[in-house]
């Protein structure tokens, strides 16, 4: 998921997760809202950050407080930047925020250590059965007792499309793919090489200065997942599956020269200057990028959004933004009648909308402002159906792998500076020695 920069955020989590129990739960006691007659007061921590999305977010607060004068929600402002250390030191002074947002990757180590609830006994049979499985796969994690719970509410998540420049792409008379027909990566080699034009235009730009989790997740497009269990220890593998998508950026960067090698080193919004002004004809990118395109294009760009390339399938690993309730609050049933609104589906419709991601909920991506043409929203909603839980998300020792082994790995490997089999053997070698301080 991405991450901003947001200082004045973190120091306002900071203060604001530092307040004393007092101020946290009025009415005090499990009993209030659950036919005492008192009100109580819930905290919701948010990290939410853009401006349509804080719009979208605040707005549902205050839609709540109106309907439900009982039940009170406190928004809290919140950073991705440093909210797990800060909800640390909340735990452990037994004062954390009622309602949690954050990204599932983060609720496996909460989860473990008794700090949030298991929801598996309290979700809405509606709220349920509007999100699908693999969506809740990305929130069950062990108890830490030798069983398995679910740990949040997945609301949001993140695909990986083709942001396309389309005036190349008519010129080129290449086939425009739509969801049912999807460009196959032969085909995706193909149609860059076509739109390559030495000196002028390369066909795509790769921009990997972050590359694992975007490999990683393209790599399920032909099974690969990089991990296995050995009798319940966990290993690293690197075989033709996960070796395929490597192999295919590669090439379009170092065989067949259509793709910029120097876009490696970018990432986020870093290549759209240069996608803008016909340099890359097309952009692998998140789809939150969409939001970045439509506020900086300039006038007359033509763009589209290409669906989701398919391997042997279209599957695509996924995390989610999440919603938990501490196990520390008072409220339990009122935190999640908050959540079961927050997240029903209209409401997730306006959360997808303000954040430029796909919503969970089935009903969501139905609705006419996620199946609209305009600003790719139809090929963003549909690509949530290839979505599957990320297999690194059950890893215990990914980060460190991730920062250590994986990253300057795969940075060496497609600067050409290593073959693909040192690349894999650094990958299993070095990073079983990471996994195996984890699993002792």
């Amino acid at each position: 998921m991405r991450r901003s920069v947001k200082t004045a955020m973190a120091v306002a989590v900071a203060a604001v997760l530092g307040l004393s129990a007092g101020c946290g739960s009025e009415g005090g006691g499990g009993a209030a809202g659950s036919g005492s007659g008192e009100s109580v007061k819930l905290r919701f921590l948010s990290l939410a950050w853009q401006k349509e999305s804080l719009a979208a977010n605040k707005a549902l607060v205050e839609e709540w407080n109106k309907a439900n004068p009982k039940i009170q929600v406190e928004y809290v402002q919140g950073s991705w930047d440093n909210v797990n250390d800060q909800l640390v030191t909340a735990f452990e002074a037994g004062d954390p925020p009622d309602v949690i947002h954050n990204d599932s990757p983060a609720l496996a180590g909460f989860a473990g250590r008794g700090y949030l609830s298991d929801l598996s006994k309290t979700l809405p049979a509606e709220l349920k059965s509007d999100i699908p499985q693999a969506a809740w796969d990305t929130v069950t994690f062990s108890d830490g007792k030798g069983g398995q719970g679910v740990y949040g509410v997945p609301f949001l998540q993140e695909s990986q499309v083709i942001l396309a420049n389309k005036k190349l792409l008519e010129e080129a008379k290449v086939r425009i793919p739509t969801t049912e027909e999807p460009w196959t990566w032969d085909e995706f080699s193909e149609i860059a090489k076509k739109l390559t034009k030495p000196g002028k235009t390369f066909g795509a730009a790769w921009a990997l200065k972050s590359p694992v989790n975007r490999v990683l997740n393209l790599s399920l497009n032909f099974g690969g997942t990089f991990f296995q269990d050995n009798g319940g220890k966990t290993t690293v593998k690197v075989g033709p599956e996960e070796k395929e998508v490597l192999q295919r950026i590669h090439d379009q960067l170092h065989k067949d020269k259509s793709a910029d090698p120097s876009a490696l080193g970018m990432g986020g919004a870093d290549p759209l200057p240069a996608f803008f002004a016909g340099k890359y004809a097309l952009l692998p990118a998140g789809v939150f990028m969409r939001q970045q395109v439509v506020e900086q294009a300039p006038e007359g760009f033509e763009w589209i959004t290409i669906p989701p390339l398919k391997g042997q399938t279209a599957q695509q690993g996924a995390v989610s933004q999440t919603l938990s309730v501490a196990a520390d609050s008072k409220h339990q049933e009122e935190a999640m009648k908050f959540i079961s609104f927050f997240l029903n589906g209209p409401n997730q419709a306006k959360l997808a909308k303000g954040d430029w991601l796909v919503p969970t909920s089935q009903s969501a991506a139905k609705d006419p402002s996620l199946t609209t043409e305009e600003n790719g929203w139809a090929v963003a909603a549909a690509s949530a159906k290839n979505l599957v839980v990320a297999p690194y998300l059950k890893v215990n020792g990914f980060d460190e792998w991730k920062s250590k082994v994986a990253t300057p790995t795969l940075q060496q490997y497609f600067a050409n500076k290593i073959s693909l089999d040192e690349a894999a053997k650094k990958l299993v070698d070095e990073g079983n020695k990471v996994l195996e301080r984890y699993q002792r």
